[in-house]
């Protein structure tokens, strides 16, 4: 079965939501996310990051944004205002006339990451994915499909359904996965497809498992007809 990006790379009448629009639909909905300021000027990105908190990330933001590490428009691990501020030129830079602003956000710490979503299939409807994320996930290609709507069951059988399910597990010190946020954000991703009929595709990568074991949203992409 297509992931979200095979879906909408086949075109068509389909439009992607900017990173900001996509997390927020995502929160609506009670899925975990990083939060998240978006920001337009540079002294508004160094006064954010303030807000934030050291270190932070900026991102640019815009619906053309879908590749944003291979663009150049991520800079992770910033530590003063000085290194904001002349990340913020770069990637103003980088995104050529793409931009709708900058996302301001904190550095989460984690190593495991995940990747879930939801794709709008022809014949079954709207499918829920779950696996193993990061920038390797197509090389992988480990993941695992459940039509919606979603029980619990059914989110549990998918995390222990892929190949690297160890992954949730307790690795080198960190905690376990927590199952129970991980089943809620699968059942609501199941629960969008069902509710937003225009909605034809959800990315969630990565889906980063934090040292405690808590799952958060990092990035997210939304595909739409409308």
């Amino acid at each position: 079965m297509e992931t979200g990006a095979d879906l909408a790379s086949r075109g068509g009448e389909m439009r992607s939501l900017s990173e900001f629009e996509s997390r927020n639909i995502l929160e609506s909905y009670g899925i975990p996310v990083v939060a998240t300021t978006l920001v337009t000027t540079q002294q508004e990105a160094v006064e954010a990051a303030a807000d934030t908190g050291y270190p932070v990330v900026l991102k640019g933001c815009g619906a053309g944004l879908t590749h944003k590490s291979e663009l150049g428009v991520v800079k992770l691990n910033l530590t003063t205002g000085a290194e904001v501020a002349s990340a913020f030129t770069g990637i103003e830079a980088a995104a050529a006339g793409e931009l709708d602003g900058i996302l301001v956000q904190p550095q989460i710490r984690g190593t495991r990451e995940l990747v879930a979503g939801m794709v709008r299939d022809p014949q079954f409807g709207p499918c829920v994915m779950f696996g193993l994320g990061g920038v390797y996930t197509e090389v992988l290609d480990d993941v695992s499909f459940r039509i919606a709507p979603l029980q619990e069951r059914d989110a549990l059988a998918m995390m222990d359904g892929i190949r690297g399910s160890a992954i949730l597990g307790p690795v080198r010190g960190t905690a376990p996965a927590d199952r129970s946020a991980l089943t809620g954000i699968l059942v609501a991703l199941g629960r969008i497809g069902l509710e937003k009929d225009h909605i034809e595709a959800i990315d969630v990568n990565p889906l980063l498992l934090q040292e405690n074991g808590t799952p958060v949203a990092v990035d997210a992409a939304i595909w739409t007809t409308r």
